[in-house]
């Protein structure tokens, strides 16, 4: 991914960071899941189309989760600066790109990492992962969303280790130990993930695999609207059934502690301006806490988010 193309100079459109050349492939096996469908979701802890993607993924688990079982996988995004090309050839140049990409998805990102404190790779913070899922794949999850709030709110570098560290404690990991995998086993199981996008033809994210027992397999490439995530589960497990939950706000923070207008609107089903609205009066009310972006902000109630 170093070559051809910059990494980082993701397609809005398409919703794909990466190299959006190279051929997905359908035939390859993959082990199977005690759920219905499994799906493998290629990500990286830098990509802001994935960033793009949490509202449509979060509906997804509340939707679909006893259908589905979600495996991540990191892809390697930005190796290290080793090229010249698509208009970015060093950190500052990123920071506009983010910028114009926050505008496109919702979501709130901050390009200014790029100048202040720009990442050499997202080698390191994926790694990290892998060793946070070495513990937990939960609580890997929960660390997977607090570095990108990290990265894409807080202008933070995530490739230091004090930054890895705190994001431990709050998902409940042992630090400790996450150092220690971090230095170890977890960069195998990096390599893993990047040969094994490798073998499925992987060329951008974010990009997910739903495959059922059979081993029949249907593939949303990009950041989608909804309805593609939740048709995919559908042709391979007809008999799926949308589960029920709460769409009151304080259900809703009880599952996802951190939440932007975006996520609030998809998963509650309020209209967006109006979810905007209705978050701002609760921090009016002090039932929730706002940070606050030059390109938009997250509302947040700290408290532990069982496995979500």
């Amino acid at each position: 991914m170093q070559d051809q193309n910059n990494p980082l100079l993701c397609d809005p459109a398409e919703g794909v960071c990466g190299i959006p050349a190279g051929t997905l492939k359908k035939d390859v096996v993959i082990p199977g899941t005690k759920k219905p469908v499994k799906v493998i979701y290629f990500t990286d802890p830098i990509c802001s189309s994935c960033w793009g993607i949490e509202p449509q993924l979060r509906k997804l688990k509340l939707e679909y989760g006893g259908n589905i079982e979600i495996e991540y996988r990191m892809g390697g995004l930005l190796p290290d600066w080793s090229y010249n090309s698509g208009g970015i050839s060093k950190p500052s140049d990123v920071a506009h790109h983010w910028d114009e990409v926050s505008v496109y998805y919702d979501m709130p990102i901050d390009g200014d990492v790029w100048l202040e404190d720009p990442l050499p790779s997202s080698y390191p913070p994926s790694i990290a992962f892998k060793a946070a899922q070495m513990q937990s794949s939960e609580k890997a999850v929960l660390f997977l969303r607090t570095i990108r709030e990290m990265v894409f709110l807080q202008k933070k570098n995530i490739t230091r280790w004090e930054h890895l560290e705190t994001a431990a404690q709050k998902a409940g990991l042992n630090a400790a130990q996450l150092k220690t995998d971090f230095e170890g086993n977890a960069k195998l199981l990096f390599e893993e993930d990047l040969n094994l996008a490798g073998t499925l033809g992987v060329r951008g994210f974010p990009t997910m695999f739903f495959i059922d027992p059979s081993g029949n397999k249907e593939i949303v490439y990009g950041t989608k609207p909804y309805p593609f995530y939740e048709t995919a589960i559908l042709k391979l497990d007809p008999r799926a059934a949308r589960e029920t939950y709460g769409k009151d706000w304080e259900t809703l923070f009880s599952i996802y502690p951190s939440l932007t207008a975006k996520e609030f609107s998809e998963l509650s089903g309020t209209p967006r301006m109006e979810s905007e609205t209705l978050l701002n009066e609760l921090v009016a009310k002090g039932s929730v806490e706002k940070r606050t972006t030059k390109n938009g902000a997250i509302w947040m109630k700290e408290k532990p988010a069982a496995g979500m």
